[in-house]
């Protein structure tokens, strides 16, 4: 089973930003790719966001994200360590809470939600980083201490980026930090194309089409990597073994950090309880009064209990009836227990309800996600996810990434100072990354072997197979992020990318086009 050890999450917000922009900028200029996730005000008409035609869906989106704002901005900067093991990381997470400096709608739902789980409005409106939406209004986005100066960082970095279910994330921060969305969603495909060059990488797509996993929202997902990440360390094989270091954070940098405790995964022994809706879909309309068990750990190992007793059937009937030769049932859901909602099957209410608490809870997704089930990427009762392979002491301070030395007494402190409320957006992040760190080293390890040494550093594609795949609930196929020929970027997108990269660059847009 894996270990209990404690992630620390950086608690950035208007009193501190400045002081913490240096390390900021370096976590990202230095990361090997980046993980985002967000909390939203709300998501307006759920079966909107689900509508048949992608572009009406589009539609939707652009209107919740002109109307509602971010409350929360998660980052988590994965840095590859090359002196360590393969697959190993240095992370740093930063969690900012933000505040819309114009008028915008917040629902009443997504308050209360929030509210549950610990968000705290005081400090949002007392202490949240100011920004205003869509085009530059006076100033430029380049200059100064501003969210919007943090994005063009983090589009200057030219690194990879990793949302989970992913859509309504990518038009609310193009939206609230960058310019006004494009009519089209094809227009919209096109900036995005041009803006992360490495490309952007959707873990809730990699789990529900390349890893195939019983269900695909965030915190299953995390756990369940998590957990076969640790059981191939602890029996020794050859991998994929992804190992996470952590920054120590000494002296007035410590008082910024919250510490989220991930405890090791438990025995099903004694425990059949489990909610069958939130096993499926990471949300219960019942939330916490629901009586039956939230617990994901529970969900993982009962459906891995389930997915062992099929297979002893099958191989059973096989010997019985001497047809060794039929191949295994591969389906998606194999394995699951019988009374189990397969979370491809949600009708639109439910996944409306699913999403709603995925943006609310801060992507229960801690942001409202398009998604099977509407993608609650965590529980009411779980804000605990499962921990990293390595203790948070083990990694050397980096120069200039606000690192420092931490004592075994304030290790202690951490574990009682442990954040099981706040700081979702940041945690999921986290999250989010662990996830694409982990789908990369297996991924890779059953590919054909590529390029060694300098060639193979230089065409890191990381997933090539799910690159700018971007996950639609309820369809088969994924939404591309390229530009088409029958497409043109727009035109803001074009004066920012001479802000950007250079008038060069911006020139050869404009050709291209």
């Amino acid at each position: 089973m894996s270990s209990s050890i404690v992630v620390p999450v950086i608690d950035v917000h208007s009193n501190n930003f400045k002081e913490l922009w240096p390390a900021m900028v370096v976590a990202i200029k230095t990361s090997s790719f980046i993980a985002i996730d967000t909390e939203l005000s709300g998501l307006g008409n759920r079966k909107s966001l689900l509508a048949e035609s992608i572009e009406d869906r589009y539609k939707a989106i652009c209107h919740a994200a002109r109307s509602r704002s971010i409350l929360s901005l998660g980052i988590a900067c994965y840095k590859k360590l090359d002196q360590k093991p393969p697959d190993s990381y240095l992370v740093q997470v930063y969690n900012l809470t933000l505040l819309c400096s114009e008028e915008y709608i917040i629902e009443p739902q997504s308050v209360q939600f929030l509210v549950q789980h610990g968000f705290d409005f005081n400090k949002q409106y007392g202490s949240g980083i100011p920004y205003c939406k869509g085009n530059n209004k006076g100033g430029s986005d380049d200059r100064g201490v501003h969210i919007r100066t943090l994005f063009t960082e983090l589009l200057r970095a030219r690194k990879a980026l990793v949302l989970h279910n992913g859509l309504i994330d990518m038009a609310f921060l193009y939206q609230s930090f960058y310019a006004h969305l494009p009519e089209r969603l094809a227009t919209f495909t096109a900036d995005l194309s041009e803006m992360f060059p490495a490309g952007i990488y959707d873990t809730k797509y990699v789990t529900e089409f390349e890893l195939r996993l019983t269900a695909s929202y965030l915190e299953y997902a995390y756990k369940k990597c998590k957990l076969e990440n640790s059981r191939s360390v602890t029996s020794g094989s050859a991998g994929p073994h992804v190992h996470l270091e952590f920054c120590q954070y000494a002296g007035d940098l410590s008082t910024y950090v919250d510490y989220r405790q991930c405890p090791a995964v438990t025995s099903i022994e004694g425990h059949t309880d489990v909610c069958q809706r939130f096993s499926a879909f990471g949300w219960c309309p019942n939330g916490t009064k629901c009586p039956l068990s939230h617990d994901t750990d529970l969900i993982i190992l009962q459906d891995e209990k389930c997915k062992d007793e099929k297979r002893k059937k099958r191989k059973r009937r096989r010997e019985k009836k001497g047809a060794s030769d039929i191949a295994e049932d591969c389906s998606t859901f194999d394995g699951t227990p019988k009374d189990k909602i397969p979370n491809m099957e949600a009708d639109e209410e439910e996944a409306a309800g699913d999403q709603m608490e995925a943006h609310e809870k801060s992507r229960t997704d801690g942001n409202s996600r398009m998604d099977d089930g509407w993608d609650t990427k965590t529980d009411d009762e779980e804000e605990n996810g499962v921990g990293e392979e390595t203790n948070p002491g083990d990694s050397a301070a980096s120069a200039g990434e606000g690192t420092g030395v931490r004592s075994a007494e304030s290790n202690a402190e951490a574990k009682k100072k442990a954040d099981a409320g706040s700081h979702r957006a940041g945690f999921d992040a986290h999250m989010t990354g662990y996830i694409f760190a982990y789908s990369c080293a297996l991924l890779k390890k059953e590919a054909e072997p590529g390029p060694v040494g300098a060639d193979a550093e230089s065409e890191e594609s990381w997933l090539p197979v799910c690159v700018n795949k971007i996950y639609l609930s309820g369809k088969a196929a994924p939404l591309n992020v390229v530009k088409s020929t029958f497409a043109k970027s727009s035109k803001a997108h074009v004066q920012k990318m001479e802000m950007v990269w250079g008038k060069c660059n911006s020139f050869s847009l404009s050709i291209a086009q």
